[in-house]
């Protein structure tokens, strides 16, 4: 396999530019073939399962003449080391006894990603979600206003069982920092 089986936390890129995150590689029940289980990191982050034989292989450039990348789905660590001019490498493990640092390697793929911006939103967002308090929604509400969107702004709505009404960006985000910001003081009274 060229790109070595994926493994869970890996990041790929797919041929038409969307990011993933391999969750694991799964055995189908009845059939025993290998799945490669992995969510989107972009969107509604949807979860999706594809055979593992389909995830690592080339791209139909017949059908998809105008596709640069050679797999269906590259590792990230890879396409950063073809950026920087150095060749592909098989696999970002480690050779056997030795060590190295991956920190770096991880700082680089975020700093030159187009995706690092959203990704660092959609991990906003998801901090949003989990967050326990009103308090710190509220906090990371402030922190998102440079890169929010309509459609976040109304997955926060849902999830803080609001009606945001439709207008102008501005106008829906203060008035969900409004809620927000009541909320929080109603949570602190009835402490």
């Amino acid at each position: 396999m060229p790109q070595g089986t994926p493994t869970s936390g890996e990041k790929y890129r797919h041929f038409k530019d969307k990011l993933y995150q391999v969750v694991t590689v799964a055995s189908h029940s009845e059939t025993g073939e290998q799945l490669v289980v992995y969510q989107a990191l972009y969107g509604d982050f949807g979860v999706y399962a594809r055979p593992l034989a389909m995830f690592i292989s080339q791209v139909d450039h017949v059908k998809y003449p105008d596709v640069k990348q050679k797999f269906r789905f590259e590792l990230v660590e890879m396409l950063q080391a073809e950026k920087q001019g150095g060749e592909k490498e098989e696999s970002s493990v480690p050779e056997a006894g030795g060590e190295t640092n991956l920190e770096p390697l991880q700082e680089e793929v975020e700093k030159e990603s187009p995706y690092s911006r959203r990704k660092t939103m959609e991990n906003l967002l998801m901090d949003f979600y989990d967050a326990r308090t009103y308090e710190d929604k509220y906090q990371i509400l402030v922190d998102m206003e440079e890169g929010i969107t309509d459609v976040m702004i109304n997955n926060m709505a849902v999830v803080l069982d609001l009606v945001i009404a439709e207008g102008p960006m501005d106008q829906r985000y203060q008035e969900l920092k409004h809620c927000l910001r009541t909320r929080k003081q109603y949570e602190k009274s009835r402490i």
